[in-house]
């Protein structure tokens, strides 16, 4: 009976120790994954589709893209089981809403940060009409004129909007705000609206005809999309520093060994060659992080731009 009792034993051990636990990472994944981001033709959709494509084959299993309202794709997320099989491709709104209004989940605690995969950064520029060539005339111009300059901007909490919110704060300047629900080109290009802080693909065909005048980009570093422009914070505003971010990420809990094969396709895909390419192509610059690094931006931007619309009283829409 006993020996009979150890061989079924050492059987099931065996058993055992054949068997693969997605739990610990192992034959990760076995089925789709689902990657929850917002609507469709959105910079948000074309950059998850972009991914999903790019780590479908070396996953052996269908990556694919699940477009939501974007006030449902984080809770959606937040709520899903933490097998690593659904997951979420979204912009700094991910843990900037909290500041903006009431939210269900919590940035830090309900999501597994895997990686940043791009950033979109702002071009600040001015009306040609503006006598203010660089960020340090306009920063002089505009304290000259309280209030009297103004700036364009999208709605509530929009990388515009922050942008803004941020240069009259770091630089103790007063001006007014024009919101935007749609295109703004027609004022800005007319004169009616003087400073913008757009995207390099709104804002450098204007420049590059004479319509507008690009003062100085502000990500923390020259960028490789526009070439020989100044950084803000190079320009007399040291520290300034805003963009659009992008990165996935999974429900909390979801065990690291999950989390570090989904970093390890998603950074090797962006770092090729096609990917740079296409991403470049698309406005913005591709970064491939570490799952520490994202979470690093997140508690910065949660610091930085956290304490800017606290400060305005900025709320959601």
């Amino acid at each position: 009976m006993r020996v009979i009792r150890v061989a079924a034993w050492l059987s099931w051990s065996a058993a055992m120790a054949a068997t693969t636990f997605p739990l610990h990472g192992q034959e990760y994944p076995v089925r789709a994954i689902r990657i929850i981001t917002s609507g469709g033709g959105g910079g948000s959709d074309l950059i998850s589709r972009l991914v999903a494509q790019g780590i479908t084959a070396p996953l052996g299993h269908a990556v694919v893209v699940d477009n939501r309202g974007s006030g449902a794709v984080a809770p959606l997320v937040a709520q899903a089981p933490a097998d690593g099989y659904t997951l979420l491709g979204t912009p700094g709104s991910l843990w900037l809403a909290p500041f903006l209004g009431k939210v269900s989940y919590d940035p830090l605690k309900d999501f597994a940060p895997i990686s940043l995969t791009n950033r979109t950064p702002t071009v600040l520029a001015v009306h040609p009409a503006l006598p203010a060539r660089s960020v340090r005339e306009l920063v002089a111009l505009a304290r000259s004129r309280p209030g009297v300059l103004n700036y364009a901007s999208g709605g509530n909490g929009t990388t515009s909007h922050l942008a803004g919110e941020l240069f009259k704060t770091m630089a103790g300047v007063q001006i007014a705000r024009i919101v935007y629900k749609t295109q703004v080109s027609s004022d800005l290009l007319s004169g009616e609206v003087q400073v913008v802080f757009g995207s390099a693909g709104a804002v450098m065909p204007h420049a590059k005809s004479g319509r507008l005048r690009a003062l100085a980009i502000t990500s923390p570093k020259p960028s490789e999309l526009i070439p020989g422009l100044p950084t803000v914070a190079a320009s007399g505003l040291a520290g300034f520093e805003i963009g659009t971010i992008f990165g996935f990420f999974a429900p909390g809990r979801t065990p690291e060994p999950i989390i570090r094969r989904l970093n390890q396709e998603i950074v090797r895909y962006i770092q090729t060659p096609e990917a740079k390419e296409r991403l470049l192509g698309l406005g913005v610059e591709p970064v491939g992080s570490t799952p520490e690094e994202l979470t690093t931006v997140m508690k910065s931007e949660m610091v930085r731009l956290g304490k800017v619309i606290t400060s305005a009283g900025i709320k959601a829409d």
